[in-house]
């Protein structure tokens, strides 16, 4: 684990948005953010232009020179968790929602990767395009062992930054706390911010009694969630998890891809960034900041093929 958390700290890879309509391009010069945008009401809102958003970095406005309103291809890595408290109807819920997520509410340009994880990461299957071998990969998962949800995120980074798809984003699902992580949450942190990916998280937290310290912690969710532009769904029963997923998956197909140039490019240092709307009704959701990536060669190939 201490071999894959130093790996978090490679620098990745800037992306150039060429103009709408246009394919996405690397370079260090560039810092792209991917957005959300819901009305008044919490809907989605789509096809918005440039001039609609405004991008602060350390509080300075800049201009978005790059943009798409257009869906971009994805990158998605899903984290299910397989402690011995999913076991029976919960896991079963889960391996369902999982499927129909992966192979028919995503794109078919979108790659995807799953790991299950209970005290420990288990790649179940690396980058792929194609549904074959997901439902015999999922139906084979017996639950056991305590939650190390900090570690299985950090698992999962590596994979996020040598993606083959231009968008990232991290979906988790999880019936209870961290219990068994090396890292702590104030570890974690400073690895996401290094990261572009949206993060959600679906948490299952059901009325039956269970030992506080293995209740779902909805606010440290929350907290990893949040500062990457993603969100926490909170679902009663796993049977809801077919609806958690659909809004999740709405939101990816319905996001912006904005690009600016830094005042400070490839300085390793941390910037804040704000995405605003010029309407006011208009809510948006961005990460809330970046580490600015020094520039490196590229890797070669990632931990996993796409098939």
């Amino acid at each position: 684990m201490r071999s894959v958390t130093a790996a978090l700290f490679v620098a990745l890879a800037g992306l150039t948005l060429a103009a709408q309509r246009a394919p996405l391009r690397s370079s260090i010069e560039v810092t792209v953010v991917t957005a959300t945008v819901r009305d008044a009401d919490g809907r989605l809102v789509t096809g918005l232009p440039k001039e609609a958003f405004e991008v602060y970095e350390d509080g300075e406005r800049l201009p978005i020179a790059q943009f798409t309103n257009e869906r971009v291809p994805l990158g998605l890595g899903l984290l299910l968790d397989i402690s011995d408290s999913m076991f029976g109807r919960r896991i079963k819920d889960a391996e369902g929602a999982v499927e129909r997520f992966l192979l028919q509410l995503l794109d078919p340009s979108d790659a995807f990767f799953v790991m299950a994880f209970n005290h420990e990461a288990r790649v179940l299957f690396g980058w792929k395009t194609e549904p074959g071998g997901v439902h015999d990969a999922l139906a084979k998962l017996q639950p056991t062992g305590s939650t190390a949800i900090y570690d299985a995120l950090v698992a999962a980074l590596p994979f996020i930054a040598t993606r083959p798809r231009e968008r990232a984003a991290i979906v988790l699902i999880t019936d209870g706390a961290d219990t068994a992580s090396d890292i702590t949450l104030h570890d974690l942190r400073p690895a996401l911010v290094r990261s572009d990916a949206f993060v959600y998280a679906i948490a299952i937290d059901t009325p039956e009694p269970q030992a506080i310290a293995k209740r779902v912690n909805v606010g440290a969710l929350n907290d990893i969630t949040g500062q990457s532009g993603g969100r926490t769904e909170v679902v009663r029963n796993t049977a809801d998890l077919d609806t958690a997923t659909a809004s999740i998956a709405e939101e990816l197909n319905s996001q912006y891809v904005l690009g600016y140039s830094s005042s400070h490019p490839g300085d390793g240092k941390y910037h804040s960034i704000r995405v605003r709307m010029i309407n006011p009704a208009y809510k948006v959701r961005a990460r809330n900041g970046y580490v600015a990536a020094r520039k490196a060669s590229a890797p070669d190939a990632g931990p996993g093929d796409v098939h």
